[in-house]
């Protein structure tokens, strides 16, 4: 993956002070990011990244102390349609030559109710950083068959992708658009509590 791994793991590191809450690496076989954009604006067309990093800082005791921070790979865009997905990387769109990831940090956490919480933090996209309002849920925790403590959290957002700076389109012959401006992500997210030991055995 074409990330920054010094400044990835100078996040890790300082994510895994004595200090924090249980801090969840996410695993990316159980969980999925999506994004769906109306085309022609009658049908729905849904991608996804196949390949992400990132965590989920919660803490129990007091929800505003909870941190995320995701990076996603935007080479790894997948819509089932490979000429689609080209396109989407060119210039028109993420212009992923130049800017190979995205990432969301989140800069407050506020519970709403029921496991239900408003996440606010900034989303890089094309070079571009945005606030971001994330409406997510707590699913629950479970431990694995190993052993490992897991906790899962959904999360849903809305963006202009004019916002940041992707501003391709087509006038229909009715005019329409040929894709809208509004991006629905949606983020369904297991992670895993990694012990030292098992974390050295990785």
């Amino acid at each position: 993956m074409k990330f920054h791994w010094s400044l990835w793991m100078a996040v890790v590191a300082l994510a895994a002070s004595p200090l924090q809450a249980a801090r969840y690496d996410i695993d990316v076989a159980h969980s999925g990011i999506q994004f769906k954009v109306k085309h022609l604006g009658i049908s729905t067309v849904t991608g996804r990244f196949k390949q992400f990093i990132g965590f989920v800082s919660a803490d129990e005791k007091n929800a505003t102390k909870s941190k995320v921070d995701v990076t996603v790979d935007i080479t790894s865009v997948d819509t089932q349609n490979e000429k689609r997905d080209e396109h989407l990387k060119s210039p028109d769109f993420f212009d992923a030559a130049k800017y190979p990831s995205a990432r969301f940090v989140s800069k407050q956490v506020s519970p709403v109710q029921d496991g239900k919480f408003t996440v606010i933090g900034d989303l890089t996209l094309r070079g571009v950083t945005k606030p971001v309002t994330l409406e997510a849920v707590f699913e629950g925790k479970a431990k694995d068959p190993w052993g490992g403590e897991r906790a899962a959290f959904t999360a849903t957002a809305t963006i202009n992708r004019q916002d940041f700076g992707i501003k391709w389109n087509q006038v229909l012959d009715n005019g329409g658009v040929m894709v809208s401006d509004e991006v629905k992500l949606e983020f369904e997210i297991e992670g895993v509590v990694k012990t030292p030991a098992k974390a050295a055995k990785k």
